[in-house]
């Protein structure tokens, strides 16, 4: 009888160390993974300019802050603060869209245009956010048949470039800005990293798809891999008409 405690106890002891070593190896993969992110922070190597600094091919990546970025300026961006989630106004047959594209904002839009008819051309001004909303948004504007643009001083960041690309025509002032870097789709830090990396990828698969559904050339993508998300990668003219993004003139 006492073998058969001891031999109970001894299971238990060794489930418990067990459960504890998934726990440890669990915690050592999430701190690696923040840690990954912060070293490149304190390299000794000189940060990214900032976004109001001129671009020039091969110096195309600047600093990124979704929440406070260049706001419009008479001669290209100035710094200014960007509302936590898009803005709809609408002006005659124009529409403008204004602000951080929070999870949710598809919706909102859906919502928005009811018992509207979906203004002709539709101007940018966003920092980006929710890559899937931005999805949803720009294939109800192409099912609409709206263009898009982006005005002088005015910036299309992150995933807002994804609802230019939604324009049945697509214009971009040369002092207005469009940029990609790498994108998050929806990342829990309570998922195991192996997980994570699966909706990163299936969400990459679904952007991909759709690039292709609206006509964007993917060499586009090489850019937005290569950017670290505390960065973003300014395209020039002459790419964003390589690519075609830009289908008309300002």
């Amino acid at each position: 009888m006492t073998e058969k405690r001891d031999t109970r106890r001894l299971t238990a002891a060794g489930a418990i160390k067990g459960v504890l070593a998934i726990q440890i190896a669990i915690a050592v993969i999430l701190l690696a993974r923040d840690i990954s992110t912060v070293i490149p922070r304190l390299s000794l190597a000189p940060a990214a300019p900032q976004l109001t600094q001129p671009v020039a091919p091969g110096d195309q990546r600047r600093r990124y802050d979704p929440k406070h970025v260049p706001s419009p300026g008479p001669q290209g961006p100035e710094t200014g603060d960007m509302p936590s989630r898009l803005l709809f106004e609408a002006d005659g047959d124009a529409l403008r869209l204004t602000g951080v594209i929070a999870p949710g904002d598809a919706a909102r839009f859906a919502k928005w245009l009811e018992g509207r008819e979906m203004p002709a051309s539709v101007e940018l001004h966003s920092t980006g956010g929710s890559v899937i909303d931005a999805l949803e948004i720009g294939r109800t504007l192409r099912k609409d048949g709206a263009t898009t643009r982006i005005e002088a001083g005015n910036v299309c960041l992150s995933a807002c470039p994804y609802i230019l690309s939604a324009g049945t025509t697509r214009a971009v002032d040369p002092l207005g800005y469009v940029g990609v870097h790498q994108h998050y789709f929806g990342e829990s830090e309570l998922l195991p990293a192996f997980i994570a990396v699966e909706d990163i990828q299936l969400g990459q698969a679904e952007v991909v798809d759709y690039l292709l559904e609206m006509g964007i050339d993917l060499r586009l993508m090489r850019h937005s891999l290569a950017t670290p998300p505390d960065e973003i990668y300014i395209l020039t003219q002459e790419e964003l008409t390589d690519y075609n993004l830009i289908t008309d003139t300002p």
